[in-house]
């Protein structure tokens, strides 16, 4: 509420705005140089607090919630893919527009967005999905700023929300006895074999839980041994990978074999269904169908850990415990971050206390000559 001045477009020799908001109703002038604005906007400021500025045009402030719809039908269908959008309505519904929903934007300021976020905070919410929050207010009142009815976003340069995360302290990967004994169990096992070339294939190649569920037959190169990511299962909707890049990851001799095998029992499995040959997706349901991550975890995945006596781990830990191996044997970083279609920096942030030091003799060779040559004569001695 008040007057307010900015560019529309920054940079010398552009124009300079005046934006005024009272009562609900807004307008903006263009003025000219800085300076020129300033003055317009003291002049503005004298005759609204005497109730004689005369608006041209009586456009009613609208809603937060008007403005969450208006991103939703238009900028986030046309920009977004629908996993996001499907995301941005998940938190207005729950979190967002019970709170700012009412609100007419121009009374949507950086105090109340921060005591929001706070708030969150402290009744437990990760740091992740707080600034999931703030990225969905954002998107939001940037459509009034495109609008011109605030002169910027409030969310822009809002400090940290919440204390620093160790990028760490989730990941809880089995570790090679438990991995196999996990796997051996479920090969074993009359009711869960059939669920094996998938847990195969998440150990041994990386990939997300919904990038395996997407794959198709015509994904898998049996003689190149490798497997194209090209597509997600999310929300009950076939989309890109989380980057938006499909990538290949290579398959070990063991996975190529279970999955040759798997080929042979779909190509079974889709006669008896009536389909004429192995369904489309690689791993599915009884009835040929894309298997739901949800419903697989509770009735495949966790009982696999319980009959193997394992911890309970999330899924996705599947995907940690691949890197953490890889990288704690010292394997290439680049190649283990390009079968998780990560960038090398994410891998360090994420993997980085897995991977080890340098050997002793690449330590030593810092050292004098003079010296190591009596430590290891010493040593020898011994």
């Amino acid at each position: 509420m008040g007057v307010t001045l900015r560019q529309k477009t920054k940079g010398k020799g552009q124009p300079w705005w005046v934006f005024i908001s009272y009562n609900g109703t807004r307008t903006s002038r263009q003025v000219g140089s800085k300076k020129a604005a300033e003055e317009v906007a003291s002049k503005i400021e004298a005759k609204l607090k005497l109730g004689e500025f005369n608006f041209e045009s009586e456009k009613p402030v609208a809603t937060f919630k008007e403005y969450a719809d208006s991103w939703i039908k238009t900028t986030g269908l046309a920009t977004c893919k629908e996993s996001t959008v499907e995301n941005h309505t998940r938190l207005l519904k729950n979190h967002i527009i019970s709170v700012f929903g009412d609100m007419k934007v121009t009374d949507v300021t950086r105090g109340y967005i921060k005591s929001f976020l706070h708030g969150k905070i402290n009744d437990g919410y990760t740091k992740s999905t707080v600034n999931n929050l703030r990225a969905v207010i954002s998107d939001v009142l940037n459509e009034a700023v495109d609008d011109e009815t605030i002169p910027a976003n409030p969310t822009h340069k809002l400090g940290r929300i919440g204390k620093k995360e160790d990028a760490n302290i989730s990941i809880d990967p089995l570790t090679s006895e438990e991995l196999k004994k996990l796997l051996d169990t479920v090969r074993m096992d009359k009711e869960l074999s059939g669920h094996y070339p998938l847990f195969l294939l998440l150990n041994r190649t990386g990939v997300r839980i919904g990038e395996g569920i997407a794959l198709r037959w015509d994904d898998v190169d049996f003689n190149g041994r490798f497997i194209k990511v090209e597509r997600t299962f999310s929300s009950g909707r076939i989309g890109t990978p989380k980057n938006g890049k499909s990538r290949k990851v290579d398959m070990s001799m063991q996975l190529t074999e279970t999955l040759k095998d798997h080929q042979t029992a779909s190509k079974k499995k889709g006669l008896a269904l009536g389909l004429g040959d192995a369904p489309e997706y690689i791993f599915t349901n009884e009835k040929g169908g894309l298997i739901d991550k949800d419903n697989w975890r509770r009735r495949v995945f966790n009982k696999a850990l319980k009959k193997a006596g394992l911890r309970k781990i999330r899924i996705h830990d599947m995907r940690h415990g691949y890197a953490t191996l890889r990288l704690s044997k010292g394997d290439n970083i680049v190649d283990v971050a390009n079968q998780l279609g990560d960038n090398i920096a994410v891998v360090l942030k994420v993997y980085a206390h897995w991977i080890p030091g340098k050997k002793k003799d690449e330590i030593d060779a810092l050292d004098d000559v003079e010296y190591t040559f009596e430590f290891k004569k010493t040593e020898n001695e011994k």
